[in-house]
């Protein structure tokens, strides 16, 4: 059998591999991008990019971005709210759909090949590279990058798999005249502490808004998001595609590469614990594992990683246990200018992460770790440890 080669194969068209692809073809590298969808193919995601997250990229996104919110409510369990509003947008969105398919593009106007519709299987490490079935093709690649998401098999099939957690995440769309688009437009919602471990969302897009939840525990989501579009005066009649999906979250001692392969994105369980948000962790894993394959030493990404994604996560998992257990209190912190410009600058990319900050935001962040240390689950204890 015929072995085609190339520098790299990225296994996985989303956010993550699609960027990879995208900046080791800028570098002059032969890349493999295979995706086992047909594209365009939509995603279940909220579709929100974090401007932090816009910040990784090499390229604007602006063709693909629907909204631009500049507004933000938030919510306490339906029994308090709050609005507040920045100069500059914090989030804009999009649709998965849209923005896969446009990363795409990118990867392959910059010379990357790309794949769709194909199976890659038998995925093994051998000296000097790897080597995979793309469909019919064998393919040899010097180095691997998996990108292939929550439900994908790579992981696994190179002993990187580190039984992780998963939450649960279940949206659906409301076309706007069913919401008021003139309350809705430029407006992100979210609602704390009305679902265990996680919040509810309405998310603005071109023609209608997005409504959901995630948690740690699925079996009572569809009750939760039914009570939640009761409380915003959603009938529940007029949900359409509703979905859900699998989040996955990284366990302390996971593993980001081994030999020349690496995994990337939600293959690596990259999701923000209180946000559920993965794309800025996509953006950043694919920036970091380029940086390394450049390099000529993928194990590197592993130290870069973890080292730039461990406090946001410990801090994660902090607010989330906080606003479990004593959400009256956390809250009425998150409401405080303090901690509240702590999460626009956080959110913003003006700092790279929560060990950054400085003064009374700071301090303001380490009020809602005593909180969660009260409850004797600190976030300390899921700090990425090196392996």
């Amino acid at each position: 059998m015929v072995v085609e080669r190339f520098d790299v194969l990225v296994v996985g068209a989303g956010p993550a591999g699609s960027t990879a692809a995208y900046r080791l073809a800028r570098e002059g590298a032969s890349v493999l991008l295979a995706d086992k969808a047909t594209f365009p193919r939509d995603k279940p995601c909220g579709g929100g990019l974090t401007m932090r997250a816009v910040r990784q990229l090499p390229f604007s996104v602006e063709p693909v971005v629907e909204d631009r919110t500049t507004r933000v409510r938030l919510g306490l369990d339906f029994t308090r709210r709050i609005e507040r509003r920045m100069d500059e947008p914090l989030v804009l969105m999009t649709q998965r759909k849209r923005l896969d398919a446009y990363l795409v593009e990118q990867a392959v106007r910059a010379g990357a090949e790309f794949r769709d519709g194909v199976k890659v299987s038998d995925l093994a490490l051998e000296e000097g590279g790897v080597q995979a079935q793309v469909d019919g093709s064998r393919v040899a690649a010097t180095h691997a990058l998996l990108a292939d998401g929550a439900n994908g098999v790579s992981a696994r099939a190179i002993g990187l798999d580190d039984g992780r957690d998963y939450g649960v995440a279940l949206e659906a769309n409301v076309p706007f005249g069913v919401v008021s688009e003139a309350e809705y437009r430029g407006l992100l919602c979210l609602e704390l502490a009305n679902v265990p471990g996680g919040y509810g969302w309405v998310f603005p897009k071109g023609d209608h808004v997005n409504v959901g939840g995630w948690e740690r525990e699925g079996p009572r989501l569809r009750e939760h998001l039914a009570r939640f579009c009761r409380e915003y005066g959603i009938p529940e009649s007029s949900l359409e595609d509703v979905r859900g999906h699998r989040l996955p979250l990284v366990h302390p001692r996971a593993r980001f590469a081994k030999g020349r392969v690496a995994l990337l994105g939600d293959a690596a369980g990259l999701v923000d614990p209180l946000s559920g948000d993965g794309i800025y962790e996509a953006f950043l894993s694919a920036r970091l594992a380029i940086k390394a394959v450049l390099a000529g030493d993928l194990e590197s990404y592993d130290r870069e990683l973890r080292r730039a994604i461990s406090s946001q996560l410990a801090a994660g998992w902090s607010a989330q246990v906080a606003l479990d257990r004593f959400p009256r209190l956390t809250y009425a912190i998150v409401r405080t200018p303090f901690l509240w410009n702590a999460v626009v600058s956080l959110l913003g990319g003006d700092v790279p992460s929560p060990s950054s900050m400085r003064g009374l935001r700071r301090v303001s962040m380490r009020a809602v770790d005593a909180i969660a240390r009260v409850s004797g689950n600190p976030g300390k204890a899921y700090r990425l440890r090196e392996t």
